[in-house]
């Protein structure tokens, strides 16, 4: 094999938002080559595990101002209100989209028409859903799609380590190893999308999947790329014991409560109108309160919890809209939610931060895109609502794919072509994973190490944080840094999983420090980032999106700044549910 594959495009990560921008692209021209690279198989991308819903204007009593306003708000008017406004406008195209190529959205009894149900933080029951499995199927819907398109190909386990520039900062390709064989490949291409996904797996308890870890969002950074926003981690109320799974919120949205260990549905001293249908953030916080004033339950082994109670929804209504949570309970907890309740803890869910771009998905380099949860286009400021990450995905997988696209056929129209790899960026690569991790020596078990780090953030980077926690964290991960944890005991070429975890552990440590560091900037409590001793929200000095930058080898840190928020037409106001 040749150690150069050219393509037109590439789009790192198969996910939503990485199908979604194929189509896009090669939709455009027949003739565009589009390269699909991820680490897993298609349908095995983190993607397929979101349950409860994807929300969108469709019904006739609903409007799309209130969907508007519902994400700025959720977002503790973080969001920049154009980018909100834009997602909000452009879902309904997406689901009615995703029907015609074969979608199968849950359907009301009554007159066949799409279902929805309610989601945490919206004024409207506008989730569609498809029973509890809608990222399974819409991963299936857009993976068939992709397979009618013969201008896309895809290469499955596929680890990308570096991107590629040219002089005057353009994107012209990616560096990555070929699991099956262990070959160092270069990718030369035009444009580039980033659709890797969120880094979830940085804690210990986390609904992510194992294969959830920075390397995009590290890629980027280490390119000069700035990272915003994040210090915002989402904690999803409902992970069950001891796996951390998800309970969906649709659960809650289907009339599930959440009980302490008095039998009281708690959430109406912390949002007496929503109850568990407050914002997710408002939710988590509300329960972590109940287990430190001691009202929740001991689990089995031992971890501090409460319940979600499904069994007054009857077991006909649990097999027809949430069989998949039933099924994971009885799998994972020994639980079946139609009997007894289940115990659930507030779990590592989504980062609301990622690679800064504008409100196209653009980043600050010439000719690269990201899209996703691996992005920051800021839509959903300092708290998600539920039900519009799997929107994201699909409206800026669409736009990123088509001005990728319109990038690459307007420069091929100018005569450009695509400019020539920078061989010293290849060879600063090799030396990074191949002298510094393949071939590094060292006695701390890199496992361990992960461990170490991943537990270091469920306790100082959690639901409540402290100045003196967040230090000691970010103390801490530098210390295990340090270490001589670079090693890989494996020496096999094929299929070297050890390597390929290391490598993952690196990215894991840099992008840990960053949201430790710009968590301990923010001297506010806002959406997802609430410091006991700064309990208020404080628009007049943290109306403003963090930015972090690398700091280069020699370990001086992040680098970080500030970036104004846009508002459109919503003014700040405090948040009740």
């Amino acid at each position: 094999m040749t150690d150069i594959i050219s393509y037109d495009i590439i789009i790192i990560g198969s996910g939503i938002a990485g199908l979604r921008a194929a189509i896009s692209a090669a939709s455009e021209d027949n003739k565009l080559k589009i390269a699909v690279i991820s680490k897993v198989q298609v349908m095995r991308s983190h993607s397929v595990s979101a349950e409860g819903g994807t929300a969108a204007v469709i019904q006739d009593d609903d409007n799309l101002e209130s969907h508007i306003y519902d994400t700025i708000k959720g977002s503790d008017y973080l969001a920049d209100q154009d980018v909100a406004e834009l997602l909000v406008k452009q879902m309904p195209f997406e689901i009615y989209q995703l029907e015609h190529w074969g979608m199968p959205w849950s359907r009301k009894k009554e007159d066949g028409r799409i279902a929805q149900r309610w989601f945490g933080g919206y004024s409207y029951p506008r989730a569609t859903y498809a029973q509890d499995r809608v990222g399974f199927f819409e991963m299936q819907t857009l993976y068939d799609t992709c397979l009618k398109y013969e201008n896309i190909d895809f290469f499955n386990e596929w680890f990308c380590t570096s991107i590629l520039t040219y002089y005057d900062n353009s994107f012209c390709g990616v560096t990555a190893i070929e699991m099956k064989t262990g070959e160092f490949i270069k990718f030369k291409a035009l444009a580039g999308i980033i659709c890797t996904g969120g880094a979830g797996r940085i804690y210990s308890f986390s609904t992510y999947a194992y294969s959830s870890t920075p390397d995009g969002l590290d890629m980027a950074y280490r390119a000069g790329l700035a990272l915003k926003d994040m210090e915002f981690v989402q904690f999803h109320p409902t992970g069950i014991l001891p796996s951390g799974i998800l309970i969906t919120e649709g659960a809650r949205g289907e009339g599930g409560y959440l009980i302490n260990n008095k039998g009281e549905r708690f959430m109406k001293k912390y949002a007496p109108n929503k109850l568990e249908l407050a914002s997710r953030d408002v939710v988590s916080r509300g329960m972590m309160k109940e287990i430190d004033e001691g009202r929740g339950f001991k689990s089995d082994g031992g971890v501090d919890c409460l319940k979600i109670d499904l069994t007054h929804l009857g077991i006909e209504k649990i097999q027809e809209r949430l069989g998949g949570i039933r099924e994971i309970g009885i799998k994972f907890s020994g639980v079946d939610i139609a009997e007894e309740p289940i115990q659930i803890r507030p779990v590592c869910h989504y980062m609301m931060g990622g690679i800064h771009t504008n409100i196209d998905g653009a980043t600050e380099m010439n000719g690269l895109w990201a899209a996703g949860e691996a992005a920051c286009n800021s839509v959903h400021g300092a708290n998600r609502l539920g039900a519009n990450s799997t929107g994201e995905c699909l409206v800026w997988g669409n736009i990123t794919g088509k001005l990728a696209a319109r990038y690459v056929l307007n420069r091929r129209n100018s005569g450009t072509s695509s400019p020539d790899i920078q061989q010293q960026q290849v060879i600063d690569e090799e030396k990074r994973i191949y002298d510094g991790i393949f071939r590094g020596r060292g006695q701390i078990n890199p496992y361990e190490a992960r461990m170490n780090l991943t537990d270091t953030m469920d306790s100082n980077a959690h639901v409540f944080r402290t100045e003196l926690g967040l230090a000691e964290g970010l103390k801490k991960v530098r210390e295990l840094m340090k270490s001589q944890w670079r090693h890989v005991d494996d020496t096999a070429r094929e299929y070297n999983t050890n390597f390929i975890n290391v490598m993952e552990l690196d990215s894991m440590f840099r992008i840990s420090e960053v949201i430790l560091l710009c968590a301990l900037n923010r001297h506010e409590s806002r959406g997802a980032h609430a410091m006991l001793e700064y309990p208020k929200r404080d628009d007049a000095n943290f109306m403003k999106h963090s930015l972090a930058y690398f700091g280069g080898p020699t370990r001086e840190g992040p680098k970080t700044d500030w970036f104004p928020v846009t508002f459109t037409h919503y003014k700040p106001e405090e948040r009740h549910y």
